[in-house]
């Protein structure tokens, strides 16, 4: 009943604006305004970057193997705390046994027993051989380590999501230089037919002209899937669901300078990166900890001293037989305890000396580690300044020949348009410059992966 009502007071609205056309004309007005939208999530370089550390699987791992440090961490901090155990037993006797009730001749007879027992201890260690302080330390480093080893992820992750955003980028100009193209063979295919028409050129060439814009606009397709299909891949990397509305903000310009005099050397990068960078601070790390746990073995050479102390009582009860009360036994046999322990290890079947050995086997393996880091990082350092080099001299060569591909293009135009060319060798030039444009665009994006990439190693933030 209430729909009914809305749509009659709808229809008398209406009925009452046919009366003024005025009112009539801007309500239509109105009603064919688009509606307002909540304007669509656009993401920055910077954005995506934060929402993939934030919430990528492997990330999520590497933060709990933090956590999982860190108790180790605590565990070895309360090891100088004293233990204290609670302990309760009992224990039932049942057999023959000898009563002296005061007669020349001791009776024999059967008897059930029972002996109950409760104590409470404690042992506070004073000296380990100095175990305790650097298992601590030890511990310290290994949590030093996992964060090293988190941030490494992160840059990684980071140098992944740049790679994807320049991908969709140059997806975008890719797009764009497909529909400027079509819209170029458009307007090529109604010049040709004004020229038929005038009897200028055949009717065969219009039908080449139509089959150019064909396979321009089969062209545009394969460009835009090719940008849904980079979206595709960079959502994914962020740990998002990839829909319609998804898309990154394309800067308006994007400024490089194409010097290979402005890159930095690999020696002075890598002078700055080894320093700083995670993958080799991890190592350190590690190589550190390594060194603590050899003095954790030999502590297993040493005396360990430590304080014990305790209480201790007991309740014994014979059964079909005479006891005294229970808080009068506990109170007789309560017995209290304080002293000093002190272990002096002489032989343990070879297994302390055992343990220093592979833990200086370990220390020498963490050595290589490190050493394998810091070539490892050279080696990449090297790898992207020459991938920089290479790039920069591919980027001024295919502005070089989109420049020429343009003008020849230009050329070919005026010809065909005079009659001089056919219109095969009209599309080939056009066909080139299009060519020189996807290339020139490609080498741009390839060259400012491979700057940022130099700008990971000089620990200098990633952004557009």
């Amino acid at each position: 009943m209430k729909h009914i009502t809305n749509v009659i007071s709808v229809i008398n609205v209406i009925a009452g604006l046919t009366r003024n056309p005025l009112k009539l004309m801007a309500v239509a007005f109105c009603l064919l305004l688009p509606i307002a939208s909540p304007a669509q999530k656009v993401w920055t370089l910077e954005e995506c970057i934060k929402q993939a550390q934030d919430f990528n699987i492997d990330i999520k791992q590497r933060e709990l193997q933090i956590e999982t440090a860190e108790v180790d961490l605590h565990t070895s901090r309360m090891s100088r705390l004293p233990n204290l155990n609670a302990s309760i037993g009992d224990n039932v006797s049942m057999g023959r046994a000898q009563i002296d009730d005061g007669s020349a001749t001791p009776r024999i007879t059967t008897q059930t027993t029972s002996n109950t027992s409760a104590s409470l201890g404690a042992s506070m260690p004073i000296f380990t051989g100095f175990r305790i302080s650097n298992e601590v330390a030890r511990d310290k480093l290994d949590v030093e380590a996992a964060y090293e080893n988190l941030n490494k992820a992160k840059e990684d992750l980071a140098i992944n999501v740049t790679g994807q955003f320049l991908q969709v980028l140059f997806s975008k100009e890719t797009l764009k230089i497909n529909e400027e193209q079509l819209f170029l063979s458009k307007n090529q295919a109604e010049k040709t037919e004004l020229m038929v028409n005038a009897g200028k050129v055949a009717r065969a060439e219009l039908s080449d002209v139509q089959a150019q814009v064909s396979k321009d606009q089969v062209a545009v397709v394969e460009a835009r899937n090719n940008l849904n299909l980079a979206l595709l891949n960079l959502a994914q990397f962020l740990e998002l669901d990839f829909t319609p509305d998804f898309d990154v903000a394309a800067p308006n310009a994007v400024q490089i300078t194409v010097q290979s005099e402005a890159l930095t050397p690999p020696s002075m990068l890598y002078g700055e990166a080894v320093g700083i960078k995670p993958v080799i601070k991890e190592q350190e790390f590690r190589l550190q900890s390594a060194e603590k746990a050899i003095s954790i073995a030999q502590s297993a050479n040493l005396p360990s001293l430590s304080l014990d102390m305790g209480v201790s009582t007991s309740y014994f009860y014979t059964f079909d037989g005479v006891n005294k009360p229970i808080a009068e036994q506990l109170k007789d046999r309560l017995n209290e305890y304080v002293g000093l322990s002190l272990q002096i290890p002489i032989f343990n079947r070879f297994a302390t000396s055992n343990q220093i050995k592979k833990a200086r086997i370990n220390v020498e393996s963490q050595q290589f580690a490190l050493d394998n880091a810091k070539k490892t990082l050279y080696k990449e350092i090297q790898t992207a300044y020459q991938n920089a080099l290479a790039a920069v001299e591919k980027y001024k060569a295919s502005e070089v020949a989109m420049r020429a591909t343009e003008e020849s293009y230009r050329g070919a135009t005026e010809r065909y348009e005079t009659g001089k060319i056919s219109i095969f060798e009209f599309n080939e030039a056009k066909t080139k410059w299009k060519q020189t444009q996807v290339d020139c665009v490609q080498t741009k994006y390839e060259y400012v992966f491979r700057t940022k990439i130099l700008d990971f190693y000089a620990n200098r933030p990633i952004s557009l």
